[in-house]
């Protein structure tokens, strides 16, 4: 093996987590339909919205982040 094609591999090893897994979680961290950070009054849970998308998109990968873009409610009413 040449040092181009461990090097090529490396760089791919390090570019496949951060797509699938980095940007994901970015896209949910800074998303207005994210919701808030702080759970809201009178909850049972102590994490906020986004918070728990957070940590679904951690635990599930790019499943985590399907479930968050395909939940995004209508913002206008059908006429």
């Amino acid at each position: 093996m040449t040092t181009d094609s461990t090097d090529a591999a490396l760089w791919l090893a390090w570019l496949i987590p951060l797509l699938f897994y980095g940007a994901p979680l970015l896209h949910v961290a800074l998303a207005r339909p994210g919701g808030g950070w702080r759970a809201p009054p009178g909850s049972g849970c102590p994490f906020g919205p986004r918070l728990g998308w957070l940590v679904m998109v951690l635990i599930l990968g790019p499943v985590g982040w399907l479930l968050f873009v395909l939940r995004r409610r209508p913002t206008a009413k059908p006429r």
